[in-house]
């Protein structure tokens, strides 16, 4: 018995160092992906299923001085080169602040249009409201992404840490 545990902690300590030395980089894909191929389907009018709660929340943050057809493509294009800074991993702390600022536009048709977004406010989300809630997950990626653009690092075990402490 303990020498199947020795195995399966060689292989957990394998698995864990894999998973630390490429997560972000696939978590970082993964949304780049996301939001680009999203993105792509807004310059598609009817294709995406955020295209009306993305339109109509435009126009009421902008009083109605930029209509849909303009709106969309802008916004289209807008996620478009957040999934490409995703991928390529290039401009990351401007592709990371253009993320946040338009994840905090995808947050309010919950607040402007919550007949829209639940079926029982509070607890019980539409499909919309679920498609934005989901964005959570987005804006805590781009968390964990952003904190590795300065050369910070996920490790696998924290006692292979070394502390430079200033002096």
């Amino acid at each position: 018995m303990l020498n199947l545990y020795r195995r399966f902690n060689r292989v957990d300590i394998r698995v864990t160092e894999w998973m630390a030395q490429h997560g972000v980089t696939l978590l970082r894909i993964a949304v780049g992906i996301v939001y680009f191929w999203f993105g792509v389907l807004k310059f598609f009018p009817g294709l995406s299923p955020a295209q009306d709660l993305a339109t109509r929340t435009i126009d009421l943050l902008t009083f109605g001085l930029v209509p849909a057809a303009i709106s969309l493509p802008l916004l289209a294009a807008w996620e478009c080169l957040i999934g490409l800074g995703m991928i390529t991993g290039r401009f990351m702390r401007a592709t990371i602040l253009l993320l946040l600022l338009q994840m905090s536009g995808t947050l309010l048709p919950m607040v402007f249009f919550p007949g829209e977004t639940f079926i029982r406010f509070p607890y019980s989300p539409t499909l919309e409201g679920q498609y934005i809630i989901k964005n959570l997950v987005l804006v805590s990626a781009a968390l964990v992404i952003g904190a590795t653009v300065r050369g910070g690092r996920v490790v696998a075990d924290p006692r292979d840490i070394v502390v430079a402490r200033d002096q």
